[in-house]
């Protein structure tokens, strides 16, 4: 039935209004986006200026930061995130509801940033947890975190219901917690792993010389 075949009253023709469940949905979310409250490094001061009378973050819904993932749905990496605090944030991640989201602000949590060869460094949050939105700069600044916030919405207004993963059952959401060894170790990839040692230590022992060759 095309749109002029729809009889509407006279008296509600212009208080109908024919949109779609995803249209309001997406608009309801994308208009209060809630961030959690932490910042890792010189970056959350950026984060921090972003939410003053100057920029004003509550132009986009955004100004309540929840101190509590459990009522946050957006994760602002800002900062150098250190192998030592990278446990931290996965479980920060992994505590947040559903529909979660992760910018990655600054250099630092983009690539590690000036301290990427450092021993102690994440070279990127994406390592660890899916990231949305990336915003570069060392830092970036205010502006740049509202840019990154506005593409975020928009990756919001073209999400639907019947394909995102938080609605999927067999999609895994959780991210495993990392083990803080001589290295952060991915838990998911422990089989890979032990199978590589397996492999070297059969080379090895086939390299080795017998008692009779000797």
């Amino acid at each position: 039935m095309s749109e002029s075949e729809i009889a509407v009253p006279e008296g509600l023709r212009r208080n109908v209004f024919l949109s779609t469940v995803d249209a309001i949905y997406n608009w309801s979310r994308k208009s209060s986006v809630w961030p959690v409250m932490f910042g890792l490094a010189c970056c959350a001061i950026e984060m921090i200026v972003s939410a003053s009378s100057r920029f004003d973050m509550s132009r986009f819904g955004m100004e309540i930061m929840r101190p509590s993932p459990r009522q946050a749905d957006l994760m602002i990496v800002a900062g150098t995130v250190t192998k030592k605090m990278a446990p931290q944030v996965v479980r920060i991640y992994n505590q947040m509801a559903e529909p979660r989201y992760v910018i990655a602000m600054g250099a630092c949590a983009t690539s590690g940033g000036p301290f990427k060869d450092g021993y102690n460094v994440v070279s990127g949050i994406d390592k660890l947890v899916p990231v949305d939105v990336y915003v570069p700069g060392c830092p970036p600044t205010p502006e740049a975190l509202l840019y990154g916030f506005m593409k975020l919405h928009e990756k919001i207004s073209r999400q639907s219901v019947k394909t995102v993963p938080w609605y999927q059952r067999e999609v895994e959401r959780e991210v495993p917690v990392p083990v803080l060894g001589p290295d952060l170790i991915d838990v998911r990839r422990l089989p890979e792993i032990r199978a590589k040692l397996q492999e070297r230590k059969e080379n090895a022992d086939a390299e080795a010389p017998t008692p009779e060759s000797a």
